[in-house]
């Protein structure tokens, strides 16, 4: 008797202890999530040009759909968009192509970016509403006629309060989702008090329809430490709580933890950590010369078991 109660009590430990682990890999983010920004410098790169890794999901964006005019004097639209991409080199077709050749692709578009004619590049709305109306508009236009699969949001200048960004962002990507234009949505903020106030103020109301937060974390100085890394992560983790946080490094040599200090190495710690939620890379443009090495190995780090 004293056996058959020892046995039962160590099988429902044995089956707790499983559920705990199940539950531990679901509330994990899934890190197996590369991307890309491509097409914005307009020095000929193509889709086909990046090495693709069959075992990650592998997300190009293109940079930039801007609510500007397209003439030399840029000035704002209240919302209309336009395309700012290399569009001879990433045109409707070449996405579809890079599409039914790789199923583990889909292809984005983002909006804003940091300048637009030589200037910078300002979210400035007339109102809520107007705003949203004309974004969501000229938005699943462009979308559908590229055939893309997400937006990413990547304003770094502002004529508007945070709750005016907050609910213009939020109704946009609520209102894309629920008509089916668009299956993901991201973020892509940096560690600067004007733009975190912005991103913020829409994670707090509108954090459920955003599924990555693209960090730049290659806005951070130059030299930054692996120690130093871990702690920044830690913190837009926070921040951003619940939210599916990439790391990122930037090829045009910029800031931030580089490859050659130890971006991988933190990655991989990352990983292990159940923390990582993917790795992104601005930009393809700036990759190009160099042949695409740190490309192949994010992949090969997120493809890898954990």
């Amino acid at each position: 008797m004293g056996f058959s109660k020892l046995f039962i009590v160590l099988l429902m430990l044995q089956v707790l202890l499983a559920v705990a682990s199940t539950q531990e890999n679901i509330n994990a983010p899934k890190s197996d999530l590369f991307r890309e920004y491509i097409g914005a410098e307009f020095n000929g790169v193509k889709f086909t040009d990046l090495p693709i890794n069959p075992n990650v999901e592998f997300h190009y964006l293109l940079a930039f759909a801007i609510d500007y005019t397209t003439s030399s004097s840029s000035s704002p639209t209240d919302g209309k968009f336009n395309v700012f991409w290399d569009t001879d080199n990433l045109s409707p077709s070449q996405v579809s192509s890079i599409k039914s050749q790789h199923s583990n692709v889909k292809v984005g578009l983002s909006l804003g970016g940091d300048s637009v004619g030589g200037g910078s590049c300002y979210f400035s709305p007339s109102s809520v509403d107007s705003w949203v109306s004309n974004a969501v508009s000229s938005l699943t236009k462009i979308i559908q006629e590229y055939n893309l699969d997400g937006i990413d949001i990547d304003y770094e200048h502002f004529h508007a309060d945070p709750e005016t960004f907050a609910e213009c962002i939020g109704k946009l990507v609520t209102t894309l989702k629920n008509n089916g234009v668009i299956s993901f949505a991201s973020i892509a903020p940096f560690d600067d008090d004007e733009v975190q106030s912005h991103y913020l103020a829409l994670w707090k109301d509108y954090a459920h329809v955003i599924d990555y937060v693209n960090f730049q974390f290659y806005a951070y100085d130059q030299g930054t430490t692996i120690s130093q890394f871990m702690k920044y992560f830690q913190t837009q983790s926070s921040n951003y709580k619940g939210g599916n946080i990439l790391a990122s490094i930037s090829t045009d040599g910029s800031g931030g933890l580089s490859p050659e200090n130890g971006f991988f190495t933190a990655c991989n710690r990352l990983k292990s950590q159940g923390k990582l939620g993917g790795i992104f890379v601005w930009s393809a443009d700036d990759s190009k010369a160099s042949g695409f090495r740190y490309e192949k190995q994010s992949q090969a780090l997120l493809a890898a078991p954990r």
